[in-house]
């Protein structure tokens, strides 16, 4: 079937334009409450279609926390910590590179937090990863002042610990919902994801949303195009058997953020950020290449 082959790719291409819609979205809102209005809308439509499809709801209150608990990870600090690092003045082809080395802190944490072994070439890839990343960020810094490199590593950092957290959230995922059903998952990851964010935005922003033509579709497609629409592919491929196929390609995912933000931000593709990119596409991939392969959580 032509849907078998599209699948993957569609999906890898959905959810990489979540750093692009933060490109478009944070001019007119703060990032964390444009990621509330998101949140709601997300977990309403899900709602809708849990209760047409009559999905299945965790029959046990360990189930529900689980399910929240781990939106809060996913989405909450996760895309919490990306948009703001992208307001902060992050470049959104860099915050791809450094959320792309997910998959590497996952083998890394793998042996610590389910006994699993890496082998001599994900502990290549391993290198190889971190080695990409340094060759991208390090000719960024040189050029900045002392003061400049200092403001710039706030939300370098809080973009490293966005990773880490979906990290976590990917394991904690596969080690506690594998049975559950991804529709009402999905619809309580962001209720859970939703009640962690507000708090911060009341208190760290102005509330501030300038509603426009280019925020709306920004909130549009992130709720349909990234939040429903990949998460009904993801569900599609998983029937269908093809989740490998859709892990493999998010290694492509690194250039096709820096693509895309070249044409639609006009972020330059310096030769370092290519290269480092490159690289770190290889380290993924031999990282990957012998272990379970787990697609990141959808933005």
């Amino acid at each position: 079937m032509l849907l078998d082959r599209l699948a993957p790719v569609l999906f890898v291409l959905l959810w990489s334009t979540g750093w692009i819609v933060a490109g478009f979205a944070t001019p007119h809102a703060d990032p964390l409450v444009f990621l509330v209005v998101r949140y709601g809308v997300a977990a309403l439509v899900l709602l809708i279609v849990c209760l047409a499809f009559r999905a299945t709801w965790p029959t046990s209150r360990a189930q529900w926390v689980h399910a929240i608990f781990s939106g809060v990870l996913l989405h909450g600090i996760y895309l919490g910590g990306i948009w703001w690092a992208i307001a902060a003045g992050l470049p959104t082809a860099l915050s791809g590179l450094i959320a792309a080395l997910q998959p590497i802190l996952t083998a890394m944490s793998a042996p610590f937090l389910i006994g699993e072994r890496l082998t001599s070439k994900q502990w290549i890839g391993i290198v190889c990863g971190l080695s990409g990343l340094l060759i991208a960020i390090v000719p960024r810094l040189v050029i900045l002042q002392w003061s400049e490199i200092a403001t710039a590593m706030v939300p370098l950092f809080v973009n490293v610990v966005s990773m880490a957290a979906v990290t976590a959230g990917t394991i904690y995922q596969k080690r506690y919902l594998q049975i559950s059903d991804l529709r009402t998952t999905a619809t309580l990851q962001y209720v859970g994801a939703l009640a962690f964010t507000l708090p911060f935005a009341m208190l760290m922003e102005d509330m501030r949303i300038s509603w426009n033509a280019e925020l709306i579709f920004a909130l549009i497609w992130s709720v349909f195009g990234i939040s429903i629409g990949a998460i009904a592919l993801l569900l599609y491929l998983i029937r269908r058997g093809q989740v490998s196929r859709a892990a493999s390609l998010i290694y492509l995912v690194p250039p096709t953020i820096a693509i895309q933000a070249f044409f639609f931000f006009g972020e330059q593709l310096t030769l370092p950020m290519v290269v480092g990119t490159l690289i770190v596409v290889l380290g993924v991939y031999l990282t990957n290449r012998r272990s379970d392969n787990i697609v990141p959580a959808v933005k």
